[in-house]
């Protein structure tokens, strides 16, 4: 058994949604296909809870009814014959009745929850009747039936495993199962949504507690390339990646696929395959537990970087002082990216600057502080053991030109990291690539 992860963009039309039945149905196999929000209606659902919560109900409603009339649109245009369409318009119609009943009241956190779940529970209908009106034995897997988390926020993976298993047992005649991503329900019952990567974080969680054959990610570009395309010309698609190289780069900025998502397909062992919905003879990114190769891989950005640099002429002699420094930092549930450090200071740098003024007024007990602002760390990924010489030579030889404010090498053996302004971002990334891989 494989599961199939489709993106928000993959079933962003009534094209795109025919297209992924061909997908799913060519060859047929028993197989979970996990469904985002059609593109856009996310944001649109979010925007209707932010009216809400600023007790603008003709807001709300305006943006409601703008979404219905999409969803009907696409309605229409799948199903031509009326009585065919009237299943999924009824399923999208429940969804749109439990938008217009939190017009009626002051919303609530649990209220906002449920309306942002309404995006997966209508593609997912849509999808189970087009594939049942094509003759296939689809069964539609509800999340909020399985998929639950722990009080802290991690999934809950034994209850997760044995009320899915469950369930499809309940469906020996299934040919394919259709199921939510993104959506769950909390310790307490109530519907929830797993933040952290959303649909891929569902499809590795799936992958795992069914210890499946592999999970497909399937978007709108062909797999995992070795550069950013929107700034670097002639980048190409990066064939097979370890685990930790996949996570490195997620991490660091690859958009096409979240850091959470390879954890649990890295603990169980279970390959990941990048896939392209308008290229889908093409063969991706593989991500699986790769022997070594001794090669430079990829190269990420990540936008939105701080760097705070904290000096402190008594730091050799100061018992603790690196403790009080994280210590602050984790008081204020700030995680941190890259450090340096010398005798007389260390420099941080987070992508979260919504606690840097109380921060950096609690680094000044310590030291002297300065902030860089606007940075961007570059992240070059692949088979970087310190024995494999050279590597770190090439990296600084290609940035010769452009000021670097950090350089991260060590912590990992995939990956030199380095800080950059975000004015030297594009040309940075264009001199890597001609001198690593040019």
């Amino acid at each position: 058994m494989k599961v199939l992860k489709f993106g928000g963009t993959s079933v962003g039309s009534a094209a795109r949604i025919c297209h992924v039945a061909d997908l799913i149905g060519k060859p047929l196999e028993r197989n979970i296909v996990v469904l985002s929000a059609m593109s856009g209606t996310t944001n649109s659902l979010v925007e209707i809870s932010e009216y809400l919560y600023k007790g603008n109900v003709p807001g709300a409603q305006e943006t409601i009814n703008a979404l219905e009339a999409k969803y009907n649109a696409t309605l229409e245009e799948l199903f031509p014959d009326s009585e065919v369409r009237s299943t999924a318009q009824s399923a999208v119609g429940r969804s749109f009745a439990v938008l217009r009943s939190y017009c009626a009241a002051p919303l609530t956190q649990a209220g906002e929850k449920e309306i942002l779940a309404q995006g997966e529970l209508m593609s997912t209908a849509i999808m189970q009747s087009l594939l049942s009106h094509r003759g296939i034995k689809s069964v539609l897997l509800p999340a909020l039936d399985y998929m639950r988390t722990l009080d802290s926020g991690e999934p809950d993976m034994q209850y997760i495993g044995s009320h899915l298993r469950r369930l499809i047992e309940l469906e020996p005649e299934a040919q394919i199962f259709i199921t939510q991503g993104y959506i769950c329900r909390n310790d307490h019952g109530g519907v929830d949504n797993l933040k952290r990567g959303g649909s891929d974080y569902t499809a590795s969680i799936i992958g795992a507690v069914l210890d499946a054959d592999e999970i497909q990610i399937w978007t709108d570009i062909d797999g995992m390339h070795n550069n950013d395309p929107r700034y670097v010309e002639g980048t190409r698609p990066v064939r097979r990646l370890h685990f930790e190289e996949a996570a490195e780069l997620a991490y660091f900025g690859a958009k096409i696929l979240h850091p959470a998502c390879v954890l649990p397909a890295k603990l169980h062992n279970i390959p990941v395959r990048l896939l392209n919905t308008l290229q889908p003879e093409a063969p991706g990114t593989l991500i699986y537990n790769a022997p070594s190769d001794g090669t430079i891989k990829a190269i990420a950005a990540k936008d939105g970087i701080t760097a705070i640099k904290i000096k402190s002429g008594r730091m050799l002699l100061a018992y603790g002082f690196l403790h009080k420094v994280f210590e602050t930092f984790e008081n204020h549930r700030t995680s941190i990216d890259m450090i340096a450090t010398s005798e007389v200071g260390v420099t941080l740098s987070v992508d979260d600057d919504s606690r840097l003024a109380a921060i950096v007024d609690d680094l000044k007990h310590f030291g002297t502080v300065t902030v860089d602002t606007d940075m961007v760390i570059i992240c070059i990924v692949g088979d970087l053991e310190w024995n494999n010489c050279g590597f770190q030579a090439q990296v600084l030889d290609a940035l010769a030109g452009i000021p670097v404010r950090m350089i991260s090498y060590g912590g990992s053996n995939y990956n030199i990291s380095v800080l950059v302004r975000a004015c030297d971002k594009v040309a940075a990334l264009r001199a890597l690539s001609a001198k690593l891989f040019d």
